[in-house]
């Protein structure tokens, strides 16, 4: 517990503005993205002159900026042009027909029929709206891994990168975000999407200790009140931040220890409240993971915390008895669930049976289980 004097009364903060910590919040200043953003900008251009943009793949490692980066452009875009501009989130929306109507929800500001319009109808309406009122549309498919985990991908593009062809006049440019470093975007779409795809490419790399130091501190200047966190805590928040390569662990973590030194009525933060929060913080890519999982999948991650390392075999047994779901839709799972990094599924010897393999959460059974 601080000294008396410098103990938070009951109506104080060491929040100058908490939600400056939240995921959503845009930052003011976007550090160390600036080739990155000149790269879009660039490929975007054409659409502020009433022409279809280029396409763009930006890709990198998770945190690492490629959100915020888009979100930034969308915001001048809306602020200064007449182009369109919609972000459809592939970890909720993850086939062809959700991703449309993010698309019309976008375009006309109200949600499509909930049933009874079929694709080709979502499709027409936006097309002809854009023809009509002579709009170029700007689409960002975020976390477009997603809409490759359940084979909706290829799909997805063909109709958007087609549209002029379906109706004369419609101008629709595509960003795809994907932070799956093991995705090889182009080499798993269709031959017919790739003869069209060619997108300009914007690596997002990881931060560095430096970098994540510089963003971590305009964060923690704009929403900790003076003197709450000091250079030594910080640089250890860049430090615990650098080692899992996710910027969004760091922001995280500052919002946690803030919150501990609060619990603690100090008004700074303490190196114990930094080692505390990060214990939770470090987890923050396994709930972004999680938090588009579907009801079977996540059961899935369930039975294998209670049987964790049983062979494929035995998972599947207990599975198919608590979901009625075949092994096709269960490997599809296991697949999807390994390329998100939360299951490690090898393939061992076993004597006399050859080859099973053995799956195995990625993380801490109880961390799995807590967010779920």
């Amino acid at each position: 517990m601080s000294d008396e004097g410098d103990a938070l009364s009951w109506d104080e903060s060491v929040f100058r503005d908490e939600h400056v910590f939240e995921v959503d919040y845009l930052p003011e200043a976007f550090l160390h993205r600036e080739e990155q953003m000149r790269t879009l900008q660039y490929a975007l251009r054409p659409a502020a002159r009433g022409s279809r943009p280029l396409n763009v793949m930006a890709h990198g490692p998770p945190g690492t900026g490629k959100t915020t980066a888009v979100q930034k452009l969308f915001g001048r875009l809306d602020a200064e042009t007449d182009v369109r501009s919609v972000r459809v989130n592939c970890q909720v929306d993850s086939t062809r027909y959700s991703v449309f109507s993010r698309l019309f929800e976008g375009i006309f500001e109200y949600e499509p029929p909930s049933s009874g319009i079929s694709f080709k109808k979502l499709f027409g309406q936006i097309t002809d709206h854009l023809v009509a009122e002579e709009e170029v549309l700007v689409v960002a498919l975020d976390d477009v891994n997603y809409l490759f985990y359940d084979s909706e991908a290829s799909d997805t593009l063909y109709s958007l990168l087609r549209a002029h062809e379906a109706h004369s006049g419609a101008r629709i440019g595509v960003i795809v975000i994907s932070s799956d470093p093991d995705l090889d975007v182009i080499a798993e779409l269709d031959g017919r999407v790739q003869s069209v795809f060619r997108p300009e490419d914007v690596y997002f790399p990881s931060y560095d200790t430096e970098e994540i130091a510089d963003i971590l501190g305009e964060r923690a200047k704009r929403g900790f009140r003076e003197d709450v966190l000091d250079t030594g805590e910080l640089d250890r928040v860049a430090e615990l931040t650098a080692e899992t390569g996710d910027l969004r662990v760091g922001i995280d973590l500052l919002r946690r220890a803030g919150l501990r030194a609060e619990m603690r009525a100090s008004t700074e933060i303490a190196s114990e409240d930094v080692e505390a929060a990060y214990e939770k913080s470090k987890y923050v890519h396994l709930s972004h993971s999680l938090q588009g999982l579907a009801e079977s999948e996540r059961t899935l991650l369930e039975v294998l915390a209670r049987g964790d390392g049983e062979q494929a075999g035995t998972v599947y047994e207990t599975f198919h008895e608590e979901t009625g779901l075949g092994y096709t839709r269960y490997s599809e799972i296991v697949n999807k669930l390994a390329r998100l990094s939360i299951v490690e599924a090898d393939y061992a010897e076993l004597e006399g049976r050859g080859r099973s393999r053995e799956l195995s959460l990625a993380y801490d059974v109880e961390a799995v289980l807590d967010r779920l």
